[in-house]
């Protein structure tokens, strides 16, 4: 996956960047305080993270490549794994300590047996995915019958889909879906043959650079839907607390980095995504990403819990209606909010 390939933010970097703020908050699962005396991050070895080169992962290199987590005293290592079936795979197998992934991704994980919590929210589109349609569909509704392109394997453009018909009451077989990847759905749009099309950038740009598309609408009109989020295994996380905890601090620091460091900043995360520092600094504008207060507003607390407790249960039973996976999952059980403070 490319770096434009989904989501970018607003981060307040000299004319166009503006470090945005979501949610978090406290689950019940492994409490990092019981379990301290159990090892260190020293003792957790080398931690590897598994990502695709998506933008609104790549601050996370930024806390690689500067020393932030080796601070926090762990090693971590940043392993690019393109593929979701991949990186599934290995956090199952144990090769990866660490995934970066969608949220709703998250979601088929655990279904498929995965015992995952996710630690820390990353970043939500804001602009960066959207539906794209020629200039005489003005809304959903609209669609209903024409060829509508869509990757229906999964991932967060469907499921953000999906999440749309379900505000509408619509369905998917209200449409005639054209099955594609998203980038796929893209060019074919462009190309005039399909009516619409649920992509990403710079397909949402290039659509609206022919003479009859449009953006019909994007990911700005429903920001904490289209999430990307931080997990490990829960038997990792209870054996080693210091090294989670590393980790989401390391990632505080990379976004702070990017507020006093712009230029730098995005030279470095331009690097790893194989981009262009100038068409990085757009892109950004088009993810939001979780500082440690976006975070506790996004998690909520055990009393209060916030809204990624009401998009991971809308996750699962959107993914069960698709029969995606075969089984709920539990909002709770795959939300660990006990390492979003900063430690000092």
């Amino acid at each position: 996956m490319k770096a434009w390939v989904k989501k970018a933010v607003s981060l307040g970097l000299a004319a166009s960047l503006t470090l945005a703020v979501a949610g978090c908050g406290a689950s019940d699962t492994a409490s990092k305080n019981g379990d301290k005396a159990s090892s260190s991050g020293a003792d957790a070895g080398q931690v590897i993270i598994g990502q695709s080169s998506w933008i609104g992962f790549a601050p996370l290199y930024i806390a690689e490549e500067k020393g932030f987590f080796k601070k926090h005293g762990v090693d971590v290592k940043i392993q690019a794994i393109e593929s979701k079936a991949d990186s599934k795979s290995a956090l199952a197998a144990g090769r990866i300590q660490g995934i970066s992934t969608s949220a709703d991704t998250q979601v088929v994980n655990a279904a498929a047996g995965i015992d995952l919590a996710q630690i820390l929210a990353l970043d939500t589109s804001s602009g960066g995915d959207g539906i794209i349609a020629k200039k005489e569909y003005p809304n959903i509704e609209s669609l209903k019958g024409k060829k509508v392109a869509l990757d229906t394997t999964g991932g967060a453009d469907f499921f953000w889909f999906q999440y749309l018909l379900h505000q509408k009451g619509l369905r998917l077989k209200d449409f005639d879906v054209q099955s594609m990847s998203a980038g796929d759905a893209g060019a074919a749009f462009v190309a005039g043959k399909v009516d619409a099309a649920i992509t990403w950038q710079p397909w949402l740009s290039k659509a609206s650079n022919t003479n009859f598309g449009y953006t019909l609408m994007d990911s700005k009109a429903s920001p904490g839907v289209i999430v990307d989020t931080f997990a490990m295994k829960k038997d990792y996380l209870k054996a080693h607390p210091e090294a989670a905890q590393a980790v989401v601090d390391g990632w505080y620091d990379a976004l702070d980095y990017i507020k006093e460091n712009p230029e730098d900043a995005i030279a470095i995360m331009a690097k790893h995504l194989g981009e262009k520092p100038e068409d990085l600094k757009k892109e950004i504008n088009d993810v939001t990403f979780y500082d440690e207060a976006g975070n506790k507003a996004y998690f909520g607390t055990k009393e209060n819990p916030g809204d990624f407790y009401k998009i991971m249960k809308l996750a699962s039973n959107l993914w069960m209606e698709v029969k995606l996976i075969d089984k709920p999952v539990d909002a709770a059980s795959i939300i660990d909010g006990s390492f979003l403070s900063k430690s000092k």
